[in-house]
């Protein structure tokens, strides 16, 4: 439970950074949100739990996404989380929209352009 508290902690910490340095842009949907919808993610991609209520989050996200600069703000958080945290499976991380029913236009991964997400 210590090394879940502290993943979350590591989570926020990423998300305030990414939300500090990241250009104003006209998106909708901040870092916050994102980790708020896919919180209950954290066991599965980590190796520490079942799915669960993770697809919940996903498409509550995905429905969020509703312009590019969403998108494109929502791959840049994913990107940084992905990248912050040692302890994710990112084959995990990357099949979640798959897993949950869902087709987005990227891959989730540290390498992906999310400039060229639309």
């Amino acid at each position: 439970m210590a090394s879940l508290t502290k993943a979350m902690c590591v989570v926020f910490i990423a998300a305030v950074l990414v939300a500090a340095v990241a250009p104003a842009a006209e998106a909708a949907v901040g870092c916050g949100t994102v980790i708020s919808y896919l919180a209950p993610c954290l066991p599965y991609v980590s190796n520490r739990g079942p799915l669960g209520n993770c697809c919940g989050g996903v498409q509550g996200l995905y429905g969020a996404a509703r312009s590019t600069a969403d998108r494109q703000a929502i791959c840049v958080c994913l990107k940084s989380l992905i990248g912050s945290y040692s302890g994710i499976n990112t084959g995990k991380a990357a099949g979640l929209p798959k897993q949950c029913g869902l087709n987005i236009p990227y891959k989730i991964s540290p390498s992906t352009n999310c400039a060229t997400v639309r």
